[in-house]
């Protein structure tokens, strides 16, 4: 069910990733009702309520085996049948071996010995501290590079977050730069696109003391971070990126202030407001220089957009105009869509949602880069 307002937004978010341990326990509810067996009204309760549990819990895995099949079709498609043919056995033998593993649930997707070194300084515009986080392999040498770049409707964060993506990453070949910028409303846009620029003129001036391939590089969001890596990815600029990978990010922002979800947990509104300054009648220009479905053009860098299908905070039909305009645009461009998830839904990092997601987004990398 979508969450009405942003403090059970966690609930909405964490109930079908974890759909396999509730399934469990609604079995064992189910089993347990035979206590009550000589109470006929609680023993009908709670049958009911345990089958309708078990029911509403088992709807992820149900639909799991159909987005496998959609998200395999689009992927060999768009990049090829034999998209991952120029991989070498040690490198196939790092990526995942299945879209979802029950467990990992349990045991938690391993992550791997790296080397790391957090809150390295990178710029201080206006006298405000930047900061990144970097993930390295243990083993010195040169690797491409992800540079990560956090969500929280450009209001909070920290490079910190979704650590455990960029250990992972890191013990599989690549070098991540997890990245801050400033944060909205005391600093509105461009103010957080420059930041990024920052940080990739510091990877330019820095690649080789960080064991850096500046020939492959990836910029890589969530959320607000994947809109700032869209825009990012496609100036164009001197700076060549080879890809990015946006995971539920807005793209339109004024049709998406126009056109807000229902129920509406973060006041789309008011965060759109926040960042930009005003609405889309007060800055049109601006809106449209902050969306990156107006950035579109021939010869972007390969694209991967992931997106929950209940999503309630960045609707998912938004992310589906994206993709249809960057291939009319005749750009690669991949679409996954995970029919069950929510938004942030890789906050649970061996979730079911996360699991699925990982294992498309390693591959597009590994193609795009290695």
């Amino acid at each position: 069910m979508p969450a009405p307002t942003f403090s059970v937004l966690p609930l909405g978010v964490g109930a079908p990733e974890i759909s396999p341990g509730l399934m469990v326990l609604h079995a064992i509810a189910l089993l347990l009702t035979v206590l009550y067996h000589s109470h006929r009204t609680a023993f009908r309760i709670m049958m009911i309520g345990g089958l309708l549990g078990v029911t509403l819990s088992s709807l992820p895995l149900l639909q799991l085996p159909k987005a496998i099949q959609q998200a395999n079709t689009v992927m060999n498609a768009t990049l090829g049948s034999s998209y991952l043919a120029h991989l070498s056995p040690i490198q196939h033998a790092q990526l995942r071996p299945h879209p979802f593993n029950i467990l990992d649930c349990i045991r938690q997707i391993p992550l791997g010995k790296i080397r790391q070194d957090l809150g390295i300084p990178f710029a201080q515009p206006d006298g405000q501290p930047l900061t990144l986080n970097l993930y390295r392999p243990l083993q010195k040498g040169t690797y491409p590079a992800v540079v990560v770049i956090y969500g929280g409707a450009w209001q909070r964060g920290s490079p910190d977050h979704n650590d455990q993506f960029s250990q992972y990453l890191a013990a599989r070949g690549y070098v991540v730069w997890a990245i801050s910028y400033r944060h909205a409303p005391s600093y509105q846009f461009p103010a957080q696109l420059e930041d990024v620029r920052s940080a990739l003129r510091f990877m330019q001036a820095h690649a080789g003391d960080y064991d850096t391939d500046l020939n492959r590089v990836a910029l890589l969001g969530r959320s607000a971070g994947g809109h700032l890596a869209m825009l990012a990815a496609y100036e164009q600029g001197d700076f060549p990126i080879q890809a990015v990978v946006s995971y539920y990010s807005p793209v339109d922002l004024a049709n998406g202030y126009d056109d807000p979800p229902s129920p509406d947990p973060i006041d789309v509104k008011a965060v759109l407001e926040a960042f930009i300054g005003g609405d889309p009648r007060q800055f049109p220009e601006k809106y449209k220089q902050a969306s990156p479905i107006h950035a579109v053009q021939p010869d972007l860098p390969p694209s991967l957009l992931v997106y929950g299908g209940q999503d309630h905070l960045v609707q998912i039909k938004f992310g589906r105009r994206m993709h249809q305009k960057l291939k009319a645009a005749g750009n690669t461009a991949v679409m996954i869509e995970i029919p069950w998830a929510e938004h942030a839904f890789d906050a649970i990092f061996s979730g079911v949602s996360n699991q699925f997601a990982l294992y498309y987004t390693e591959r597009f990398l590994a193609w795009a880069l290695v």
